[in-house]
């Protein structure tokens, strides 16, 4: 069984490249997005706790299983620890053997990130420069990065409650490319804003945004909202928005249309890369993806990981375990232990 470890996984993208990595990323997403069909799907199992929540995230092909282990822990950085940690399992179907364990917490973020820019694809007017992120925590930076890779962004504006993280935000980003403006409220932040991504953490329902702080034509990508009892934007701006989400048996409990009906939504993200819905129609209209996270997008990047697994360049930055016994009769398990050590476990 292979495994990519933190480690393995910053070595295969300094490898491949970042600009390359994404790309990687955003056309093998978008490809599983538009097979949708071919998928078993079902909404992640989630366990609550006053303090966080911790969810099983599965989905399969015909010929692949995957699975996520993933919490939300959003006081965990004031304990020096994440608020979000990951792994996840690729299995092949027809034996049930698992082939790949993999780091998730990273692969998480990048592949969140790709969701925006699949959607923006869709959803943003083609002429969109000036981008505004509201929460400048450990999403943001992959969030305008994945962006920069559909959209030609000149400008950036941000905003968070914590100093110290924007701070950190605005050292990463200063090698982005883009103009950055640093705000000292959301109002100031949306100002001539073509585009809008909100990611907070706070679970609590939240009214960020204004009708009146936005020009018209705007797109938004909220992925904040990830919970029942979550929100962030308010029952005006979703009444005026084209909505569209990721799966709505999921996001109809926990995304920003949790307290709406499903006459709310416009479309499923797969309907529009397939092409059977138009997403933006004009230049003027609002536009909404409402984002929770979806098990497809985490079978698509652990399968990727897979592929270049089984390639010769980058199968060094993979380490192989022993999880599994080999027997000589498999159905003889108990002789696992009095068989002789080296010769019985399966890499």
């Amino acid at each position: 069984m292979k495994l990519l470890s933190v480690d393995g996984l910053r070595n295969l993208v300094a490898s491949l490249g970042q600009t390359a990595f994404y790309g990687a990323v955003l056309e093998t997403l978008e490809w599983d997005f538009v097979r949708w069909g071919e998928f078993t799907k079902t909404p992640r199992l989630a366990t609550h706790y006053p303090f966080g929540v911790i969810e099983l995230m599965p989905c399969a092909d015909r010929q692949f299983y995957t699975f996520k282990y993933v919490n939300g822990h959003p006081q965990n950085t004031q304990r020096g620890k994440l608020c979000v940690v990951a792994l996840g399992v690729l299995a092949a179907v027809e034996s049930g053997y698992p082939l790949l364990i993999s780091e998730m917490t990273l692969l998480t973020a990048i592949r969140t990130a790709a969701v925006t820019a699949l959607a923006a694809q869709s959803l943003a007017r083609p002429d969109s420069r000036h981008l505004a992120i509201i929460g400048t925590g450990a999403q943001a930076e992959f969030q305008v990065g994945m962006v920069q890779q559909v959209l030609e962004l000149e400008s950036l504006s941000y905003f968070d409650i914590d100093a110290k993280a924007m701070d950190k935000f605005a050292g990463n980003m200063a090698a982005s490319g883009l103009q950055l403006k640093p705000c000292h409220s959301i109002e100031e932040t949306l100002k001539d804003a073509d585009m809008v991504i909100t990611a907070t953490a706070a679970k609590r329902v939240n009214d960020l945004i204004q009708l009146d702080w936005l020009k018209p034509g705007v797109h938004i990508h909220a992925m904040g909202g990830d919970c029942p009892g979550k929100t962030e934007l308010g029952q005006a701006l979703l009444t005026a928005s084209k909505i569209v989400v990721e799966y709505r048996e999921q996001s109809l409990v926990e995304g920003e249309v949790q307290n709406l009906d499903d006459s709310a939504v416009h479309a499923e993200l797969w309907q529009l890369l397939a092409g059977q819905l138009p997403g933006r129609e004009s230049d003027t209209e609002l536009t909404l993806c409402d984002a929770v996270g979806f098990a497809l997008e985490d079978f698509s990047i652990i399968k990727l990981m897979y592929d270049y697994s089984g390639q010769e360049c980058y199968r060094q930055y993979f380490d192989e375990i022993a999880m599994l016994p080999t027997m000589v009769d498999p159905k003889d398990l108990y002789g696992f232990f009095t068989s002789a050590p080296g010769v019985s476990s399966q890499p």
